[in-house]
């Protein structure tokens, strides 16, 4: 018998559940790992709330978490029972003291980094991962625009532009925000509470605009990313933390200069031999010291539920983490 976090129907922070649940046993080839630390993300919400379907009702959440290997599937030859692991994606069921999932989702985690820092970084780093060096790589010098720099993948995307040797701007909403940012790598801060965006992007390159804008905030956003973009250039929309882009008019993207459009996810870059090459820059990266995983709130697993709503109210910074 262990504790999880569940719903059984979709709605605010009120719907969560703190339970006792008792795991199944590993399938061939599955693992079942004990969670010392577990990830909080916005992805979390859109499943709790239903813009994303859940496979059935009650269901576990969240898909980011590192621990320990308790048992393993028959046919498992990559990890053994004590392994330290971390993983980011598979089925829900990350808030929780023991999870089952399948062994291609675990990624070895090297002693120089800890669960807490693990849990904080796997999905937020991993998404910059792709963002930067596979859907569109990076280059030193080049300017580029990042909304909510201040925030989790942000936080992480201020550093790993830093180390690449790219100017990034990134739009914040205070003045505490802007100077985190700041001194977390950003190169320029742009206060979108006070401040037009599109209009400093001019200014800040010398009127050329972006080669590429990172957009995880989505609705709110997306005009105003499209007029940062240079033309030919690429806006790549990675989250919908004010809401999902809908009713999008193709003809847009070739008044604003044949802009590009791409909508990544994790899941399409993080496969096979990939995702333990993806983690393990990551992972070298926190090692070296030129990225220093901010834990800002840590809350017991059984308070997700506040922990939820204070990342939708977006009173946090940095990271969140659950533990058990």
């Amino acid at each position: 018998m262990a504790k999880r976090i569940q719903f059984s129907k979709n709605g605010g922070p009120e719907v969560l559940e703190y339970v006792d649940h008792t795991p199944a046993e590993p399938g061939p080839q599955q693992v079942r790992v004990s969670n010392k630390a577990i990830g909080l993300n916005y992805i979390d919400t859109y499943f709790r709330g239903g813009l994303y379907p859940v496979p059935a009702l009650p269901s576990g959440l969240g898909t980011e978490a590192a621990g320990v290997v308790d048992a393993i599937g028959s046919e498992v030859t990559g990890f053994k029972v004590g392994d330290r692991v971390a993983y980011a994606g598979g089925p829900l069921g990350a808030y929780s003291e023991l999870h089952v999932l399948p062994a291609a989702s675990l990624v070895h985690l090297p002693g120089s980094v800890s669960f807490e820092q693990a849990a904080a970084v796997m999905l937020k780093g991993l998404t910059v991962q792709y963002l930067f060096r596979q859907t569109y790589e990076l280059q030193p010098d080049e300017i580029v625009l990042f909304h909510a720099a201040a925030g989790g993948v942000g936080s992480i995307a201020c550093q790993w532009a830093r180390a690449l040797g790219v100017r990034l701007i990134g739009t914040v909403s205070s003045a505490e925000k802007a100077a985190r940012a700041k001194q977390l790598g950003a190169w320029e801060t742009i206060d979108y509470s006070h401040e037009d965006v599109a209009k400093r992007v001019l200014e800040l390159t010398g009127g050329k605009k972006c080669p590429v804008v990172y957009d995880g905030v989505g609705k709110d956003t997306w005009e105003t990313s499209l007029d940062c973009v240079e033309p030919r250039g690429l806006l790549v929309s990675f989250g919908n933390a004010s809401g999902a882009v809908s009713g999008v008019n193709l003809g847009i993207l070739s008044q604003k200069g044949s802009l590009y459009v791409t909508r990544p996810t994790l899941a399409t870059y993080a496969v096979g031999p990939a995702l333990q090459a993806m983690a393990d820059e990551l992972f070298e990266l926190i090692a070296s010291g030129k990225l220093v995983v901010d834990i800002s709130q840590r809350y017991p697993l059984a308070e997700a539920a506040k922990a939820q709503t204070e990342l939708s109210a977006r009173r946090t910074m940095g990271s969140t983490i659950l533990l058990p």
